[in-house]
């Protein structure tokens, strides 16, 4: 063999073949075994029902836990939510709590670097999707750096300790445990396990890559993340993938009280009866700002484009010029917040603070009043005939 191609099968990534034999006999029984059962004897309905709760308490260990929790750090959650959050995030069998966390974070910080994204979209769809997990890619390695915290934290650093027993515990002890309580083992098994598995997987991989593909870029268009209605629910409220991109230490993805994130609503819940505490949001008038900054990107493209009339040109022009006039102001609202918060006269902080707190609601109302003229003079130009 020469130099040449020693070196390069050096550098071609080995095949994972646990993983690789996980995922594809799971999927090859799904789609064979599971529906052939179904036509010759029947799921009972205990069966469908531990399909229907495990495969949302997956995705609420996944997504509100995994992601939302522990990955971006956007809420705190009381003991006996962690420790029930890690186990059903676990029983989605998608490693643990601290390789996750890992593998996400450079995702966002790298998101869509080839060489650094662990399951970057620029390298197709299939490799997003669970190409990237088939071989050991050097994207795909574990960089323990990143999740100092997670190491410290009592819950995650048990679930990673005990990871695979708690793996065996929940997909093969549970299912087949409720399978001989309510009759059918085999049957609760191949539905409520092995199909619900896989069911959950390829949920979560649709994030890294539909998400990545397909909807709209609402808020930025700095990164391939996109928001999609359809995907938010089927992937319980991760599909709004543009939000949460740029605005990811927000424990919501969904922001409108419509949206379909039903990872929102369960944390809220959590709220409300003391198991969850400082949620973090997002600033309004960054949303609103990333959203308008959006606006006039989209319609600068068409101008670009030629066969715009000058009166609609003018108009986005003194649009424009209010929105930057805009974003000073919130500037020096921000820097006038710093200096008075550097004073220790407490009765001069407390005046102040009802007053820009004042100040900050008008500069919301103005940005939401010109995002709905800019959506209407964006209408009337992308009318305009080339």
């Amino acid at each position: 063999m020469s130099e040449s191609n020693l070196m390069e099968e050096q550098e071609r990534p080995s095949v994972n073949w646990a993983v690789t034999a996980v995922l594809g006999l799971t999927f090859l029984a799904a789609v064979t075994v599971v529906p052939w059962y179904g036509i010759v004897y029947g799921y009972n309905g205990w069966s469908w029902l531990f399909f229907g709760i495990f495969a949302v308490l997956n995705g609420i260990g996944i997504g509100s836990g995994y992601h939302r929790l522990w990955s971006h750090r956007t809420y705190e959650a009381h003991p006996l939510l962690k420790w029930f959050l890690a186990v059903m995030g676990g029983m989605a069998l998608q490693n643990s709590i601290i390789v996750w966390s890992a593998r996400h974070r450079v995702h966002h910080r790298d998101v869509d670097d080839n060489d650094k994204d662990p399951y970057s979209i620029g390298r197709g769809f299939w490799f997003a999707h669970i190409g990237w997990m088939l071989k050991d890619y050097p994207s795909g390695e574990v960089d323990y750096s990143i999740v100092r915290d997670l190491e410290k934290d009592p819950v995650a650093a048990w679930q990673h300790r005990w990871y695979w027993t708690l793996v065996w515990a929940t997909n093969l002890g549970v299912p087949l445990l409720l399978g001989w309580l309510t009759g059918d083992v085999l049957g609760m098994f191949l539905l409520a396990g092995v199909a619900r598995l896989v069911v959950n997987h390829h949920v979560t991989f649709f994030i890294n890559s539909l998400a990545h593909m397909w909807g709209r870029q609402p808020y930025t268009d700095e990164n391939s993340a996109r928001d999609q209605h359809f995907l938010a629910l089927i992937t319980y409220g991760e599909g709004y993938h543009n939000y949460h991109h740029l605005f990811q230490s927000d424990y919501r993805c969904g922001i409108r009280w419509w949206h379909l994130d039903m990872n929102k609503w369960f944390i809220s819940t959590c709220a409300l009866l003391g198991l969850v505490k400082n949620r973090k949001r997002a600033p309004m008038f960054k949303v609103l700002r990333a959203r308008l900054n959006m606006d006039f990107k989209n319609a600068q493209r068409k101008l670009e484009q030629g066969g715009v009339s000058t009166r609609l040109r003018e108009q986005l022009e003194i649009e424009y010029a209010q929105f930057v006039d805009t974003i000073k102001e919130w500037q020096r609202l921000q820097m006038d917040r710093v200096q008075v918060g550097r004073q220790k006269l407490a009765e001069r902080i407390e005046t102040e603070t009802a007053s820009f707190t004042s100040r900050y609601r008008d500069l919301e109302k103005s940005l939401k009043l010109q995002h709905k003229r800019i959506v209407l003079l964006t209408a009337q130009v992308m009318q305009q005939p080339f």
